[in-house]
């Protein structure tokens, strides 16, 4: 079996950036459903926060990483979908994306149109295919329809600057939340309807004022512990809460007699990797994602970039809320 080595980064134990090493690792041949990809650059999320931090609880020694793009080296038996050469990019697990080599699963990967390139693919995978699900998939009682009032917190991180995109081209009227002056501005001009400093302002009473009193139908919530609750008091009867993140903690236990009280209210746990369990759901998403990048109507913003050596910059400005838009590791 032929082998060849490959820069990763890895922890040993849970904790801080400081944790984050780049060590040598042998990587070797494909086997059945696998491929074997080189990395053209790697996408960052907070999902790699969470597990290195030790919110989500994963095997050590770990490699970091969900997502990332480049050129595919070997394909393992069974895989039709793809086949040396070409150009690919993923969302997927296991972890293990901050690397330059790496041998993974296939069926969470898909080729990469010729138009999109790869610091695009390796940025977008992951968030872009958050978008699709929540704005298509994830939905109030009765759906959507343009016109319709939506909530959206962080809008001015990576998947909420798609999301203010991507529901701006569905006619949907999204009030994106920020924490400073600048991310509300970035929201606004990338497609929010209406901008919320909760810095400054108080969220919820915006929220009833932009509406006539009425609320939204649907808040999408990634902060978790410091909005949750107030993002109740946004909905209209009826609507639901789809918390999909924990920017700010874990949510405590919820009294469901409160969903009762505020207007028989829905709560939703989503996640990104029970709506890609399979190659025809990924496939599905990705072609959705594909075809709002390839039109123009999204726009994928990278606004931060670091060597993979420099990993641990990234992580400290990641979880210092300091970034905007897409953050990629380059190679």
């Amino acid at each position: 079996m032929a082998q060849t080595t490959s820069l990763a980064v890895q922890i040993d134990r849970n904790g801080g950036p400081e944790e984050l090493k780049l060590v040598e690792v042998t990587v070797g041949e494909p086997g059945p459903g696998e491929i074997r990809i080189r990395h053209k650059a790697v996408g960052l999320n907070y999902i790699d926060v969470y597990q290195r931090a030790g919110l989500y609880k994963l095997p050590m020694p770990l490699q970091l990483g969900m997502e990332a793009s480049g050129v595919v080296e070997a394909v393992g038996e069974g895989v039709t979908h793809l086949k040396a050469g070409d150009r690919a990019a993923y969302a997927s697990q296991p972890p293990g994306s901050y690397c330059e080599l790496r041998v993974m699963p296939a069926k969470c990967v898909c080729k990469l149109p010729d138009d999109i390139s790869f610091e695009t693919g390796a940025a977008m995978m992951l968030k872009g295919l958050t978008v699709e699900y929540l704005l298509n998939r994830t939905l109030p009682q009765g759906g959507l329809q343009a016109g319709d009032f939506v909530l959206f917190h962080a809008a001015a991180g990576g998947v909420g600057l798609i999301a203010c995109q991507w529901a701006r081209a569905m006619g949907l009227q999204l009030i994106g939340t920020a924490g400073s002056d600048d991310k509300c501005a970035l929201a606004k001009a990338q497609g929010a309807a209406f901008v919320i400093n909760y810095a400054k302002e108080d969220f919820v009473a915006r929220v009833k004022e932009i509406t006539g009193g009425q609320g939204v139908k649907v808040v999408y919530d990634s902060v978790g512990k410091d909005t949750f609750l107030k993002s109740l008091d946004c909905l209209r009867p009826f609507g639901l809460l789809a918390n999909f993140g924990n920017a700010s903690g874990k949510v405590e236990p919820l009294d469901i007699g409160l969903l009762a009280a505020k207007g028989s209210l829905y709560v939703s746990r989503p996640t990104l990797f029970t709506h890609i369990a399979t190659r025809e759901s990924t496939q599905d998403m990705a072609d959705q994602l594909f075809a709002m990048v390839s039109s123009g109507k999204v726009n994928i913003q990278i606004d931060q970039r670091f060597p993979l050596a420099q990993v641990q910059q990234a992580h400290i400005s990641l979880e210092a809320r300091k970034t905007t838009g897409c953050t990629i590791l380059t190679l």
